[in-house]
């Protein structure tokens, strides 16, 4: 099922527990780009190998958790395994925007300490998958898309679960948690566009209470 983005008011439900926030983080897109390009300079975005192979999203991660992923499979970790120091501290901008929509959204006392940077290029996606590598499954989950647009997938508990297919365009955020917070989601591969200050990649951000 495809959910249109023109018919999508600016706040919209679109599943138990989950919800479409549009522009949401318009507000401080000047102030966020650069604290993201920090970080980034400090922890270059990255390859990672998956039990599957190859990812085919760049990443990176702030906070006290940064996560990692190897043959053998996914978790956290308090290390830089690329440069053996501690993950770059989640910019307090940052921290104020996923706790902003975290409420909005009607989850109270939103506490990240693991903020996920992964950047898309044309033709790369993110298969199905559920947030379980976390030890804290009271808290939501936020998700920040920057650049240009992308299809979001949220489907049920079960990878098979039919899916709702949400339009994310630059500065729009998604919140999900308590029954749906282990939920598949994904995003389909990213067709061809160029954003005007991005240019033609994907930006996105998944705050989470990893630890």
């Amino acid at each position: 099922m495809d959910l249109f983005d023109d018919v999508l008011p600016r706040k919209h439900k679109f599943a138990l527990d989950a919800y479409f926030l549009r522009g949401f983080a318009l507000m401080h897109e000047s102030q966020l780009l650069l604290d993201i390009q920090q970080v980034i300079n400090q922890a270059p975005v990255r390859t990672m190998l998956t039990p599957m192979g190859l990812m085919r999203v760049k990443t990176t991660s702030c906070g006290e958790w940064g996560w990692d992923s190897d043959e053998a499979g996914y978790r956290y970790s308090r290390v830089n395994p690329s440069t053996g120091k501690s993950w770059p501290s989640i910019p307090d901008r940052l921290i104020c925007l996923a706790q902003q929509a975290a409420r909005e959204a009607g989850f109270k006392d939103f506490l990240p300490d693991s903020c996920l940077i992964n950047q898309y290029q044309i033709g790369a996606g993110m298969g199905l998958h559920q947030d379980k590598n976390e030890r804290d499954f009271s808290q939501p989950i936020v998700s920040v898309s920057l650049g240009i647009s992308a299809v979001f997938q949220f489907g049920g508990l079960k990878r098979s679960d039919r899916t709702v297919r949400i339009p994310v365009h630059h500065g729009d955020v998604l919140v999900w948690g308590a029954t749906s917070r282990l939920c598949f989601h994904g995003v389909m591969s990213i067709k061809a566009s160029c954003h005007p200050v991005l240019g033609s990649q994907r930006i996105n951000l998944t705050f989470r209470k990893a630890g």
